[in-house]
């Protein structure tokens, strides 16, 4: 019997299709989505959401009604899970992050290696740019044992799109539990500033300028400026920190009528602030190791610096399908889990 899931539960977002896709998939159960993106202005599924069905689909051989651009309905009954190489396109600006991190738990427990090729926008608002899923994300999945090779050949903007990442991977045994509940020395501070199609001066107005409020403040980061491959324009600052304990990542995007100066300070200012709390991950990163936490051997806790709505939706959810419970204490922004130790499909004896 499917499971039924309500898409109001929470914040009512997007993220709960997503999350839902991934376990169910994991699980190999069928599930019921009803309300799809019931909380937001504009309800039912998007084409970056169609990507992440039609994805998890082609990898789960799997049976589903619904599937239809603003669908508030969807029925998604995994059969299989297959290893391989993959194409995606989203045909918009959708993010290629989202739907890579709802495939990627997936192929982690498969049988043998995958490739998988997303097209769309790889540095769009409310989604985790390419460089955040670089630069923080998989390294906080590395500490838990796993590898991924992540890379660009196109960047994509809004609203043209046409970005596109590359992901390979191997599927791992089993999940190491995580611990980021502190900062601790700060081992790298990396800041790039990257424009697509635009003056290279506006580029380097915004690493000027995110220089200037770093080195008052006393950083030195490793600075980086790109003029992007790209069919659109777009700007972007993004700054990543790398702690004995912890990571972070900022990022803020470029949009007509802003001025470069305020794109650097965006992202400065929200490191700042990061910093001020001593906490190990932020509030974004925090959200996004939730359901390897629960999958790992033995108990996960990291510190974040805001519980969100969205945080507290990604565990409620989790735990409809997982026989866990997150502890989460407001005041300190500590969040932990006694995992459930789900192994891997793979065996390394078959690929040595």
């Amino acid at each position: 019997m499917a499971l039924r899931i309500d898409g109001r539960l929470g914040e009512g977002g997007g993220q709960i299709l997503r999350t839902t896709l991934s376990l169910a998939s994991l699980l190999q159960r069928p599930v019921e989505i009803t309300h799809i993106r019931g909380g937001r202005k504009i309800p039912g599924l998007r084409p970056q959401h169609l990507t992440g069905i039609k994805a998890l689909s082609a990898i789960t051989a799997a049976r589903v009604e619904g599937g239809e651009v603003g669908s508030q309905r969807l029925y998604f009954e995994p059969r299989d899970l297959r290893s391989g190489d993959y194409t995606f396109d989203i045909g918009t600006a959708g993010s290629t992050g989202l739907v890579f991190q709802t495939v990627l738990p997936v192929l982690l427990r498969g049988k043998g290696p995958s490739k998988i090729t997303i097209i769309g926008g790889t540095h769009v608002a409310w989604s985790p740019c390419f460089h955040y899923l670089k630069e923080i994300f998989l390294p906080a999945l590395h500490g838990m044992g796993i590898t991924v090779s992540l890379e660009i050949d196109r960047w994509g903007w809004y609203p043209k799109g046409g970005g596109k990442i590359t992901a390979s991977l191997t599927p791992v045994q089993k999940l190491m539990p995580l611990k980021l509940v502190k900062q601790g020395k700060l081992y790298k501070l990396y800041l790039l500033s990257a424009l697509s199609n635009l003056p290279r001066k506006i580029g380097e107005r915004q690493r000027d300028q995110a220089l200037t409020r770093l080195s008052k403040k006393g950083y030195l980061p490793e600075t980086e400026l790109i003029q992007a491959l790209s069919p659109g324009q777009g700007t972007v600052v993004f700054i990543g920190s790398v702690f004995e304990k912890g990571l972070a990542g900022f990022t803020s995007l470029g949009e007509r009528g802003k001025p470069s100066e305020q794109v650097a300070n965006d992202a400065c200012n929200e490191f700042f602030k990061f910093m001020q709390t001593k906490a190990g991950v932020d509030e974004h990163l925090a959200d996004q190791l939730l359901l390897y936490m629960a999958l790992a051997t033995g108990r996960s806790t990291f510190i974040t610096n805001r519980i969100t709505p969205h945080l507290r939706t990604n565990a409620r959810l989790i735990e409809k399908f997982l026989p866990v419970k997150f502890d989460m204490d407001e005041s300190t922004g500590k969040v932990s889990v006694a995992g459930i130790k789900f192994l891997s499909l793979y065996r390394t004896d078959e690929y040595s």
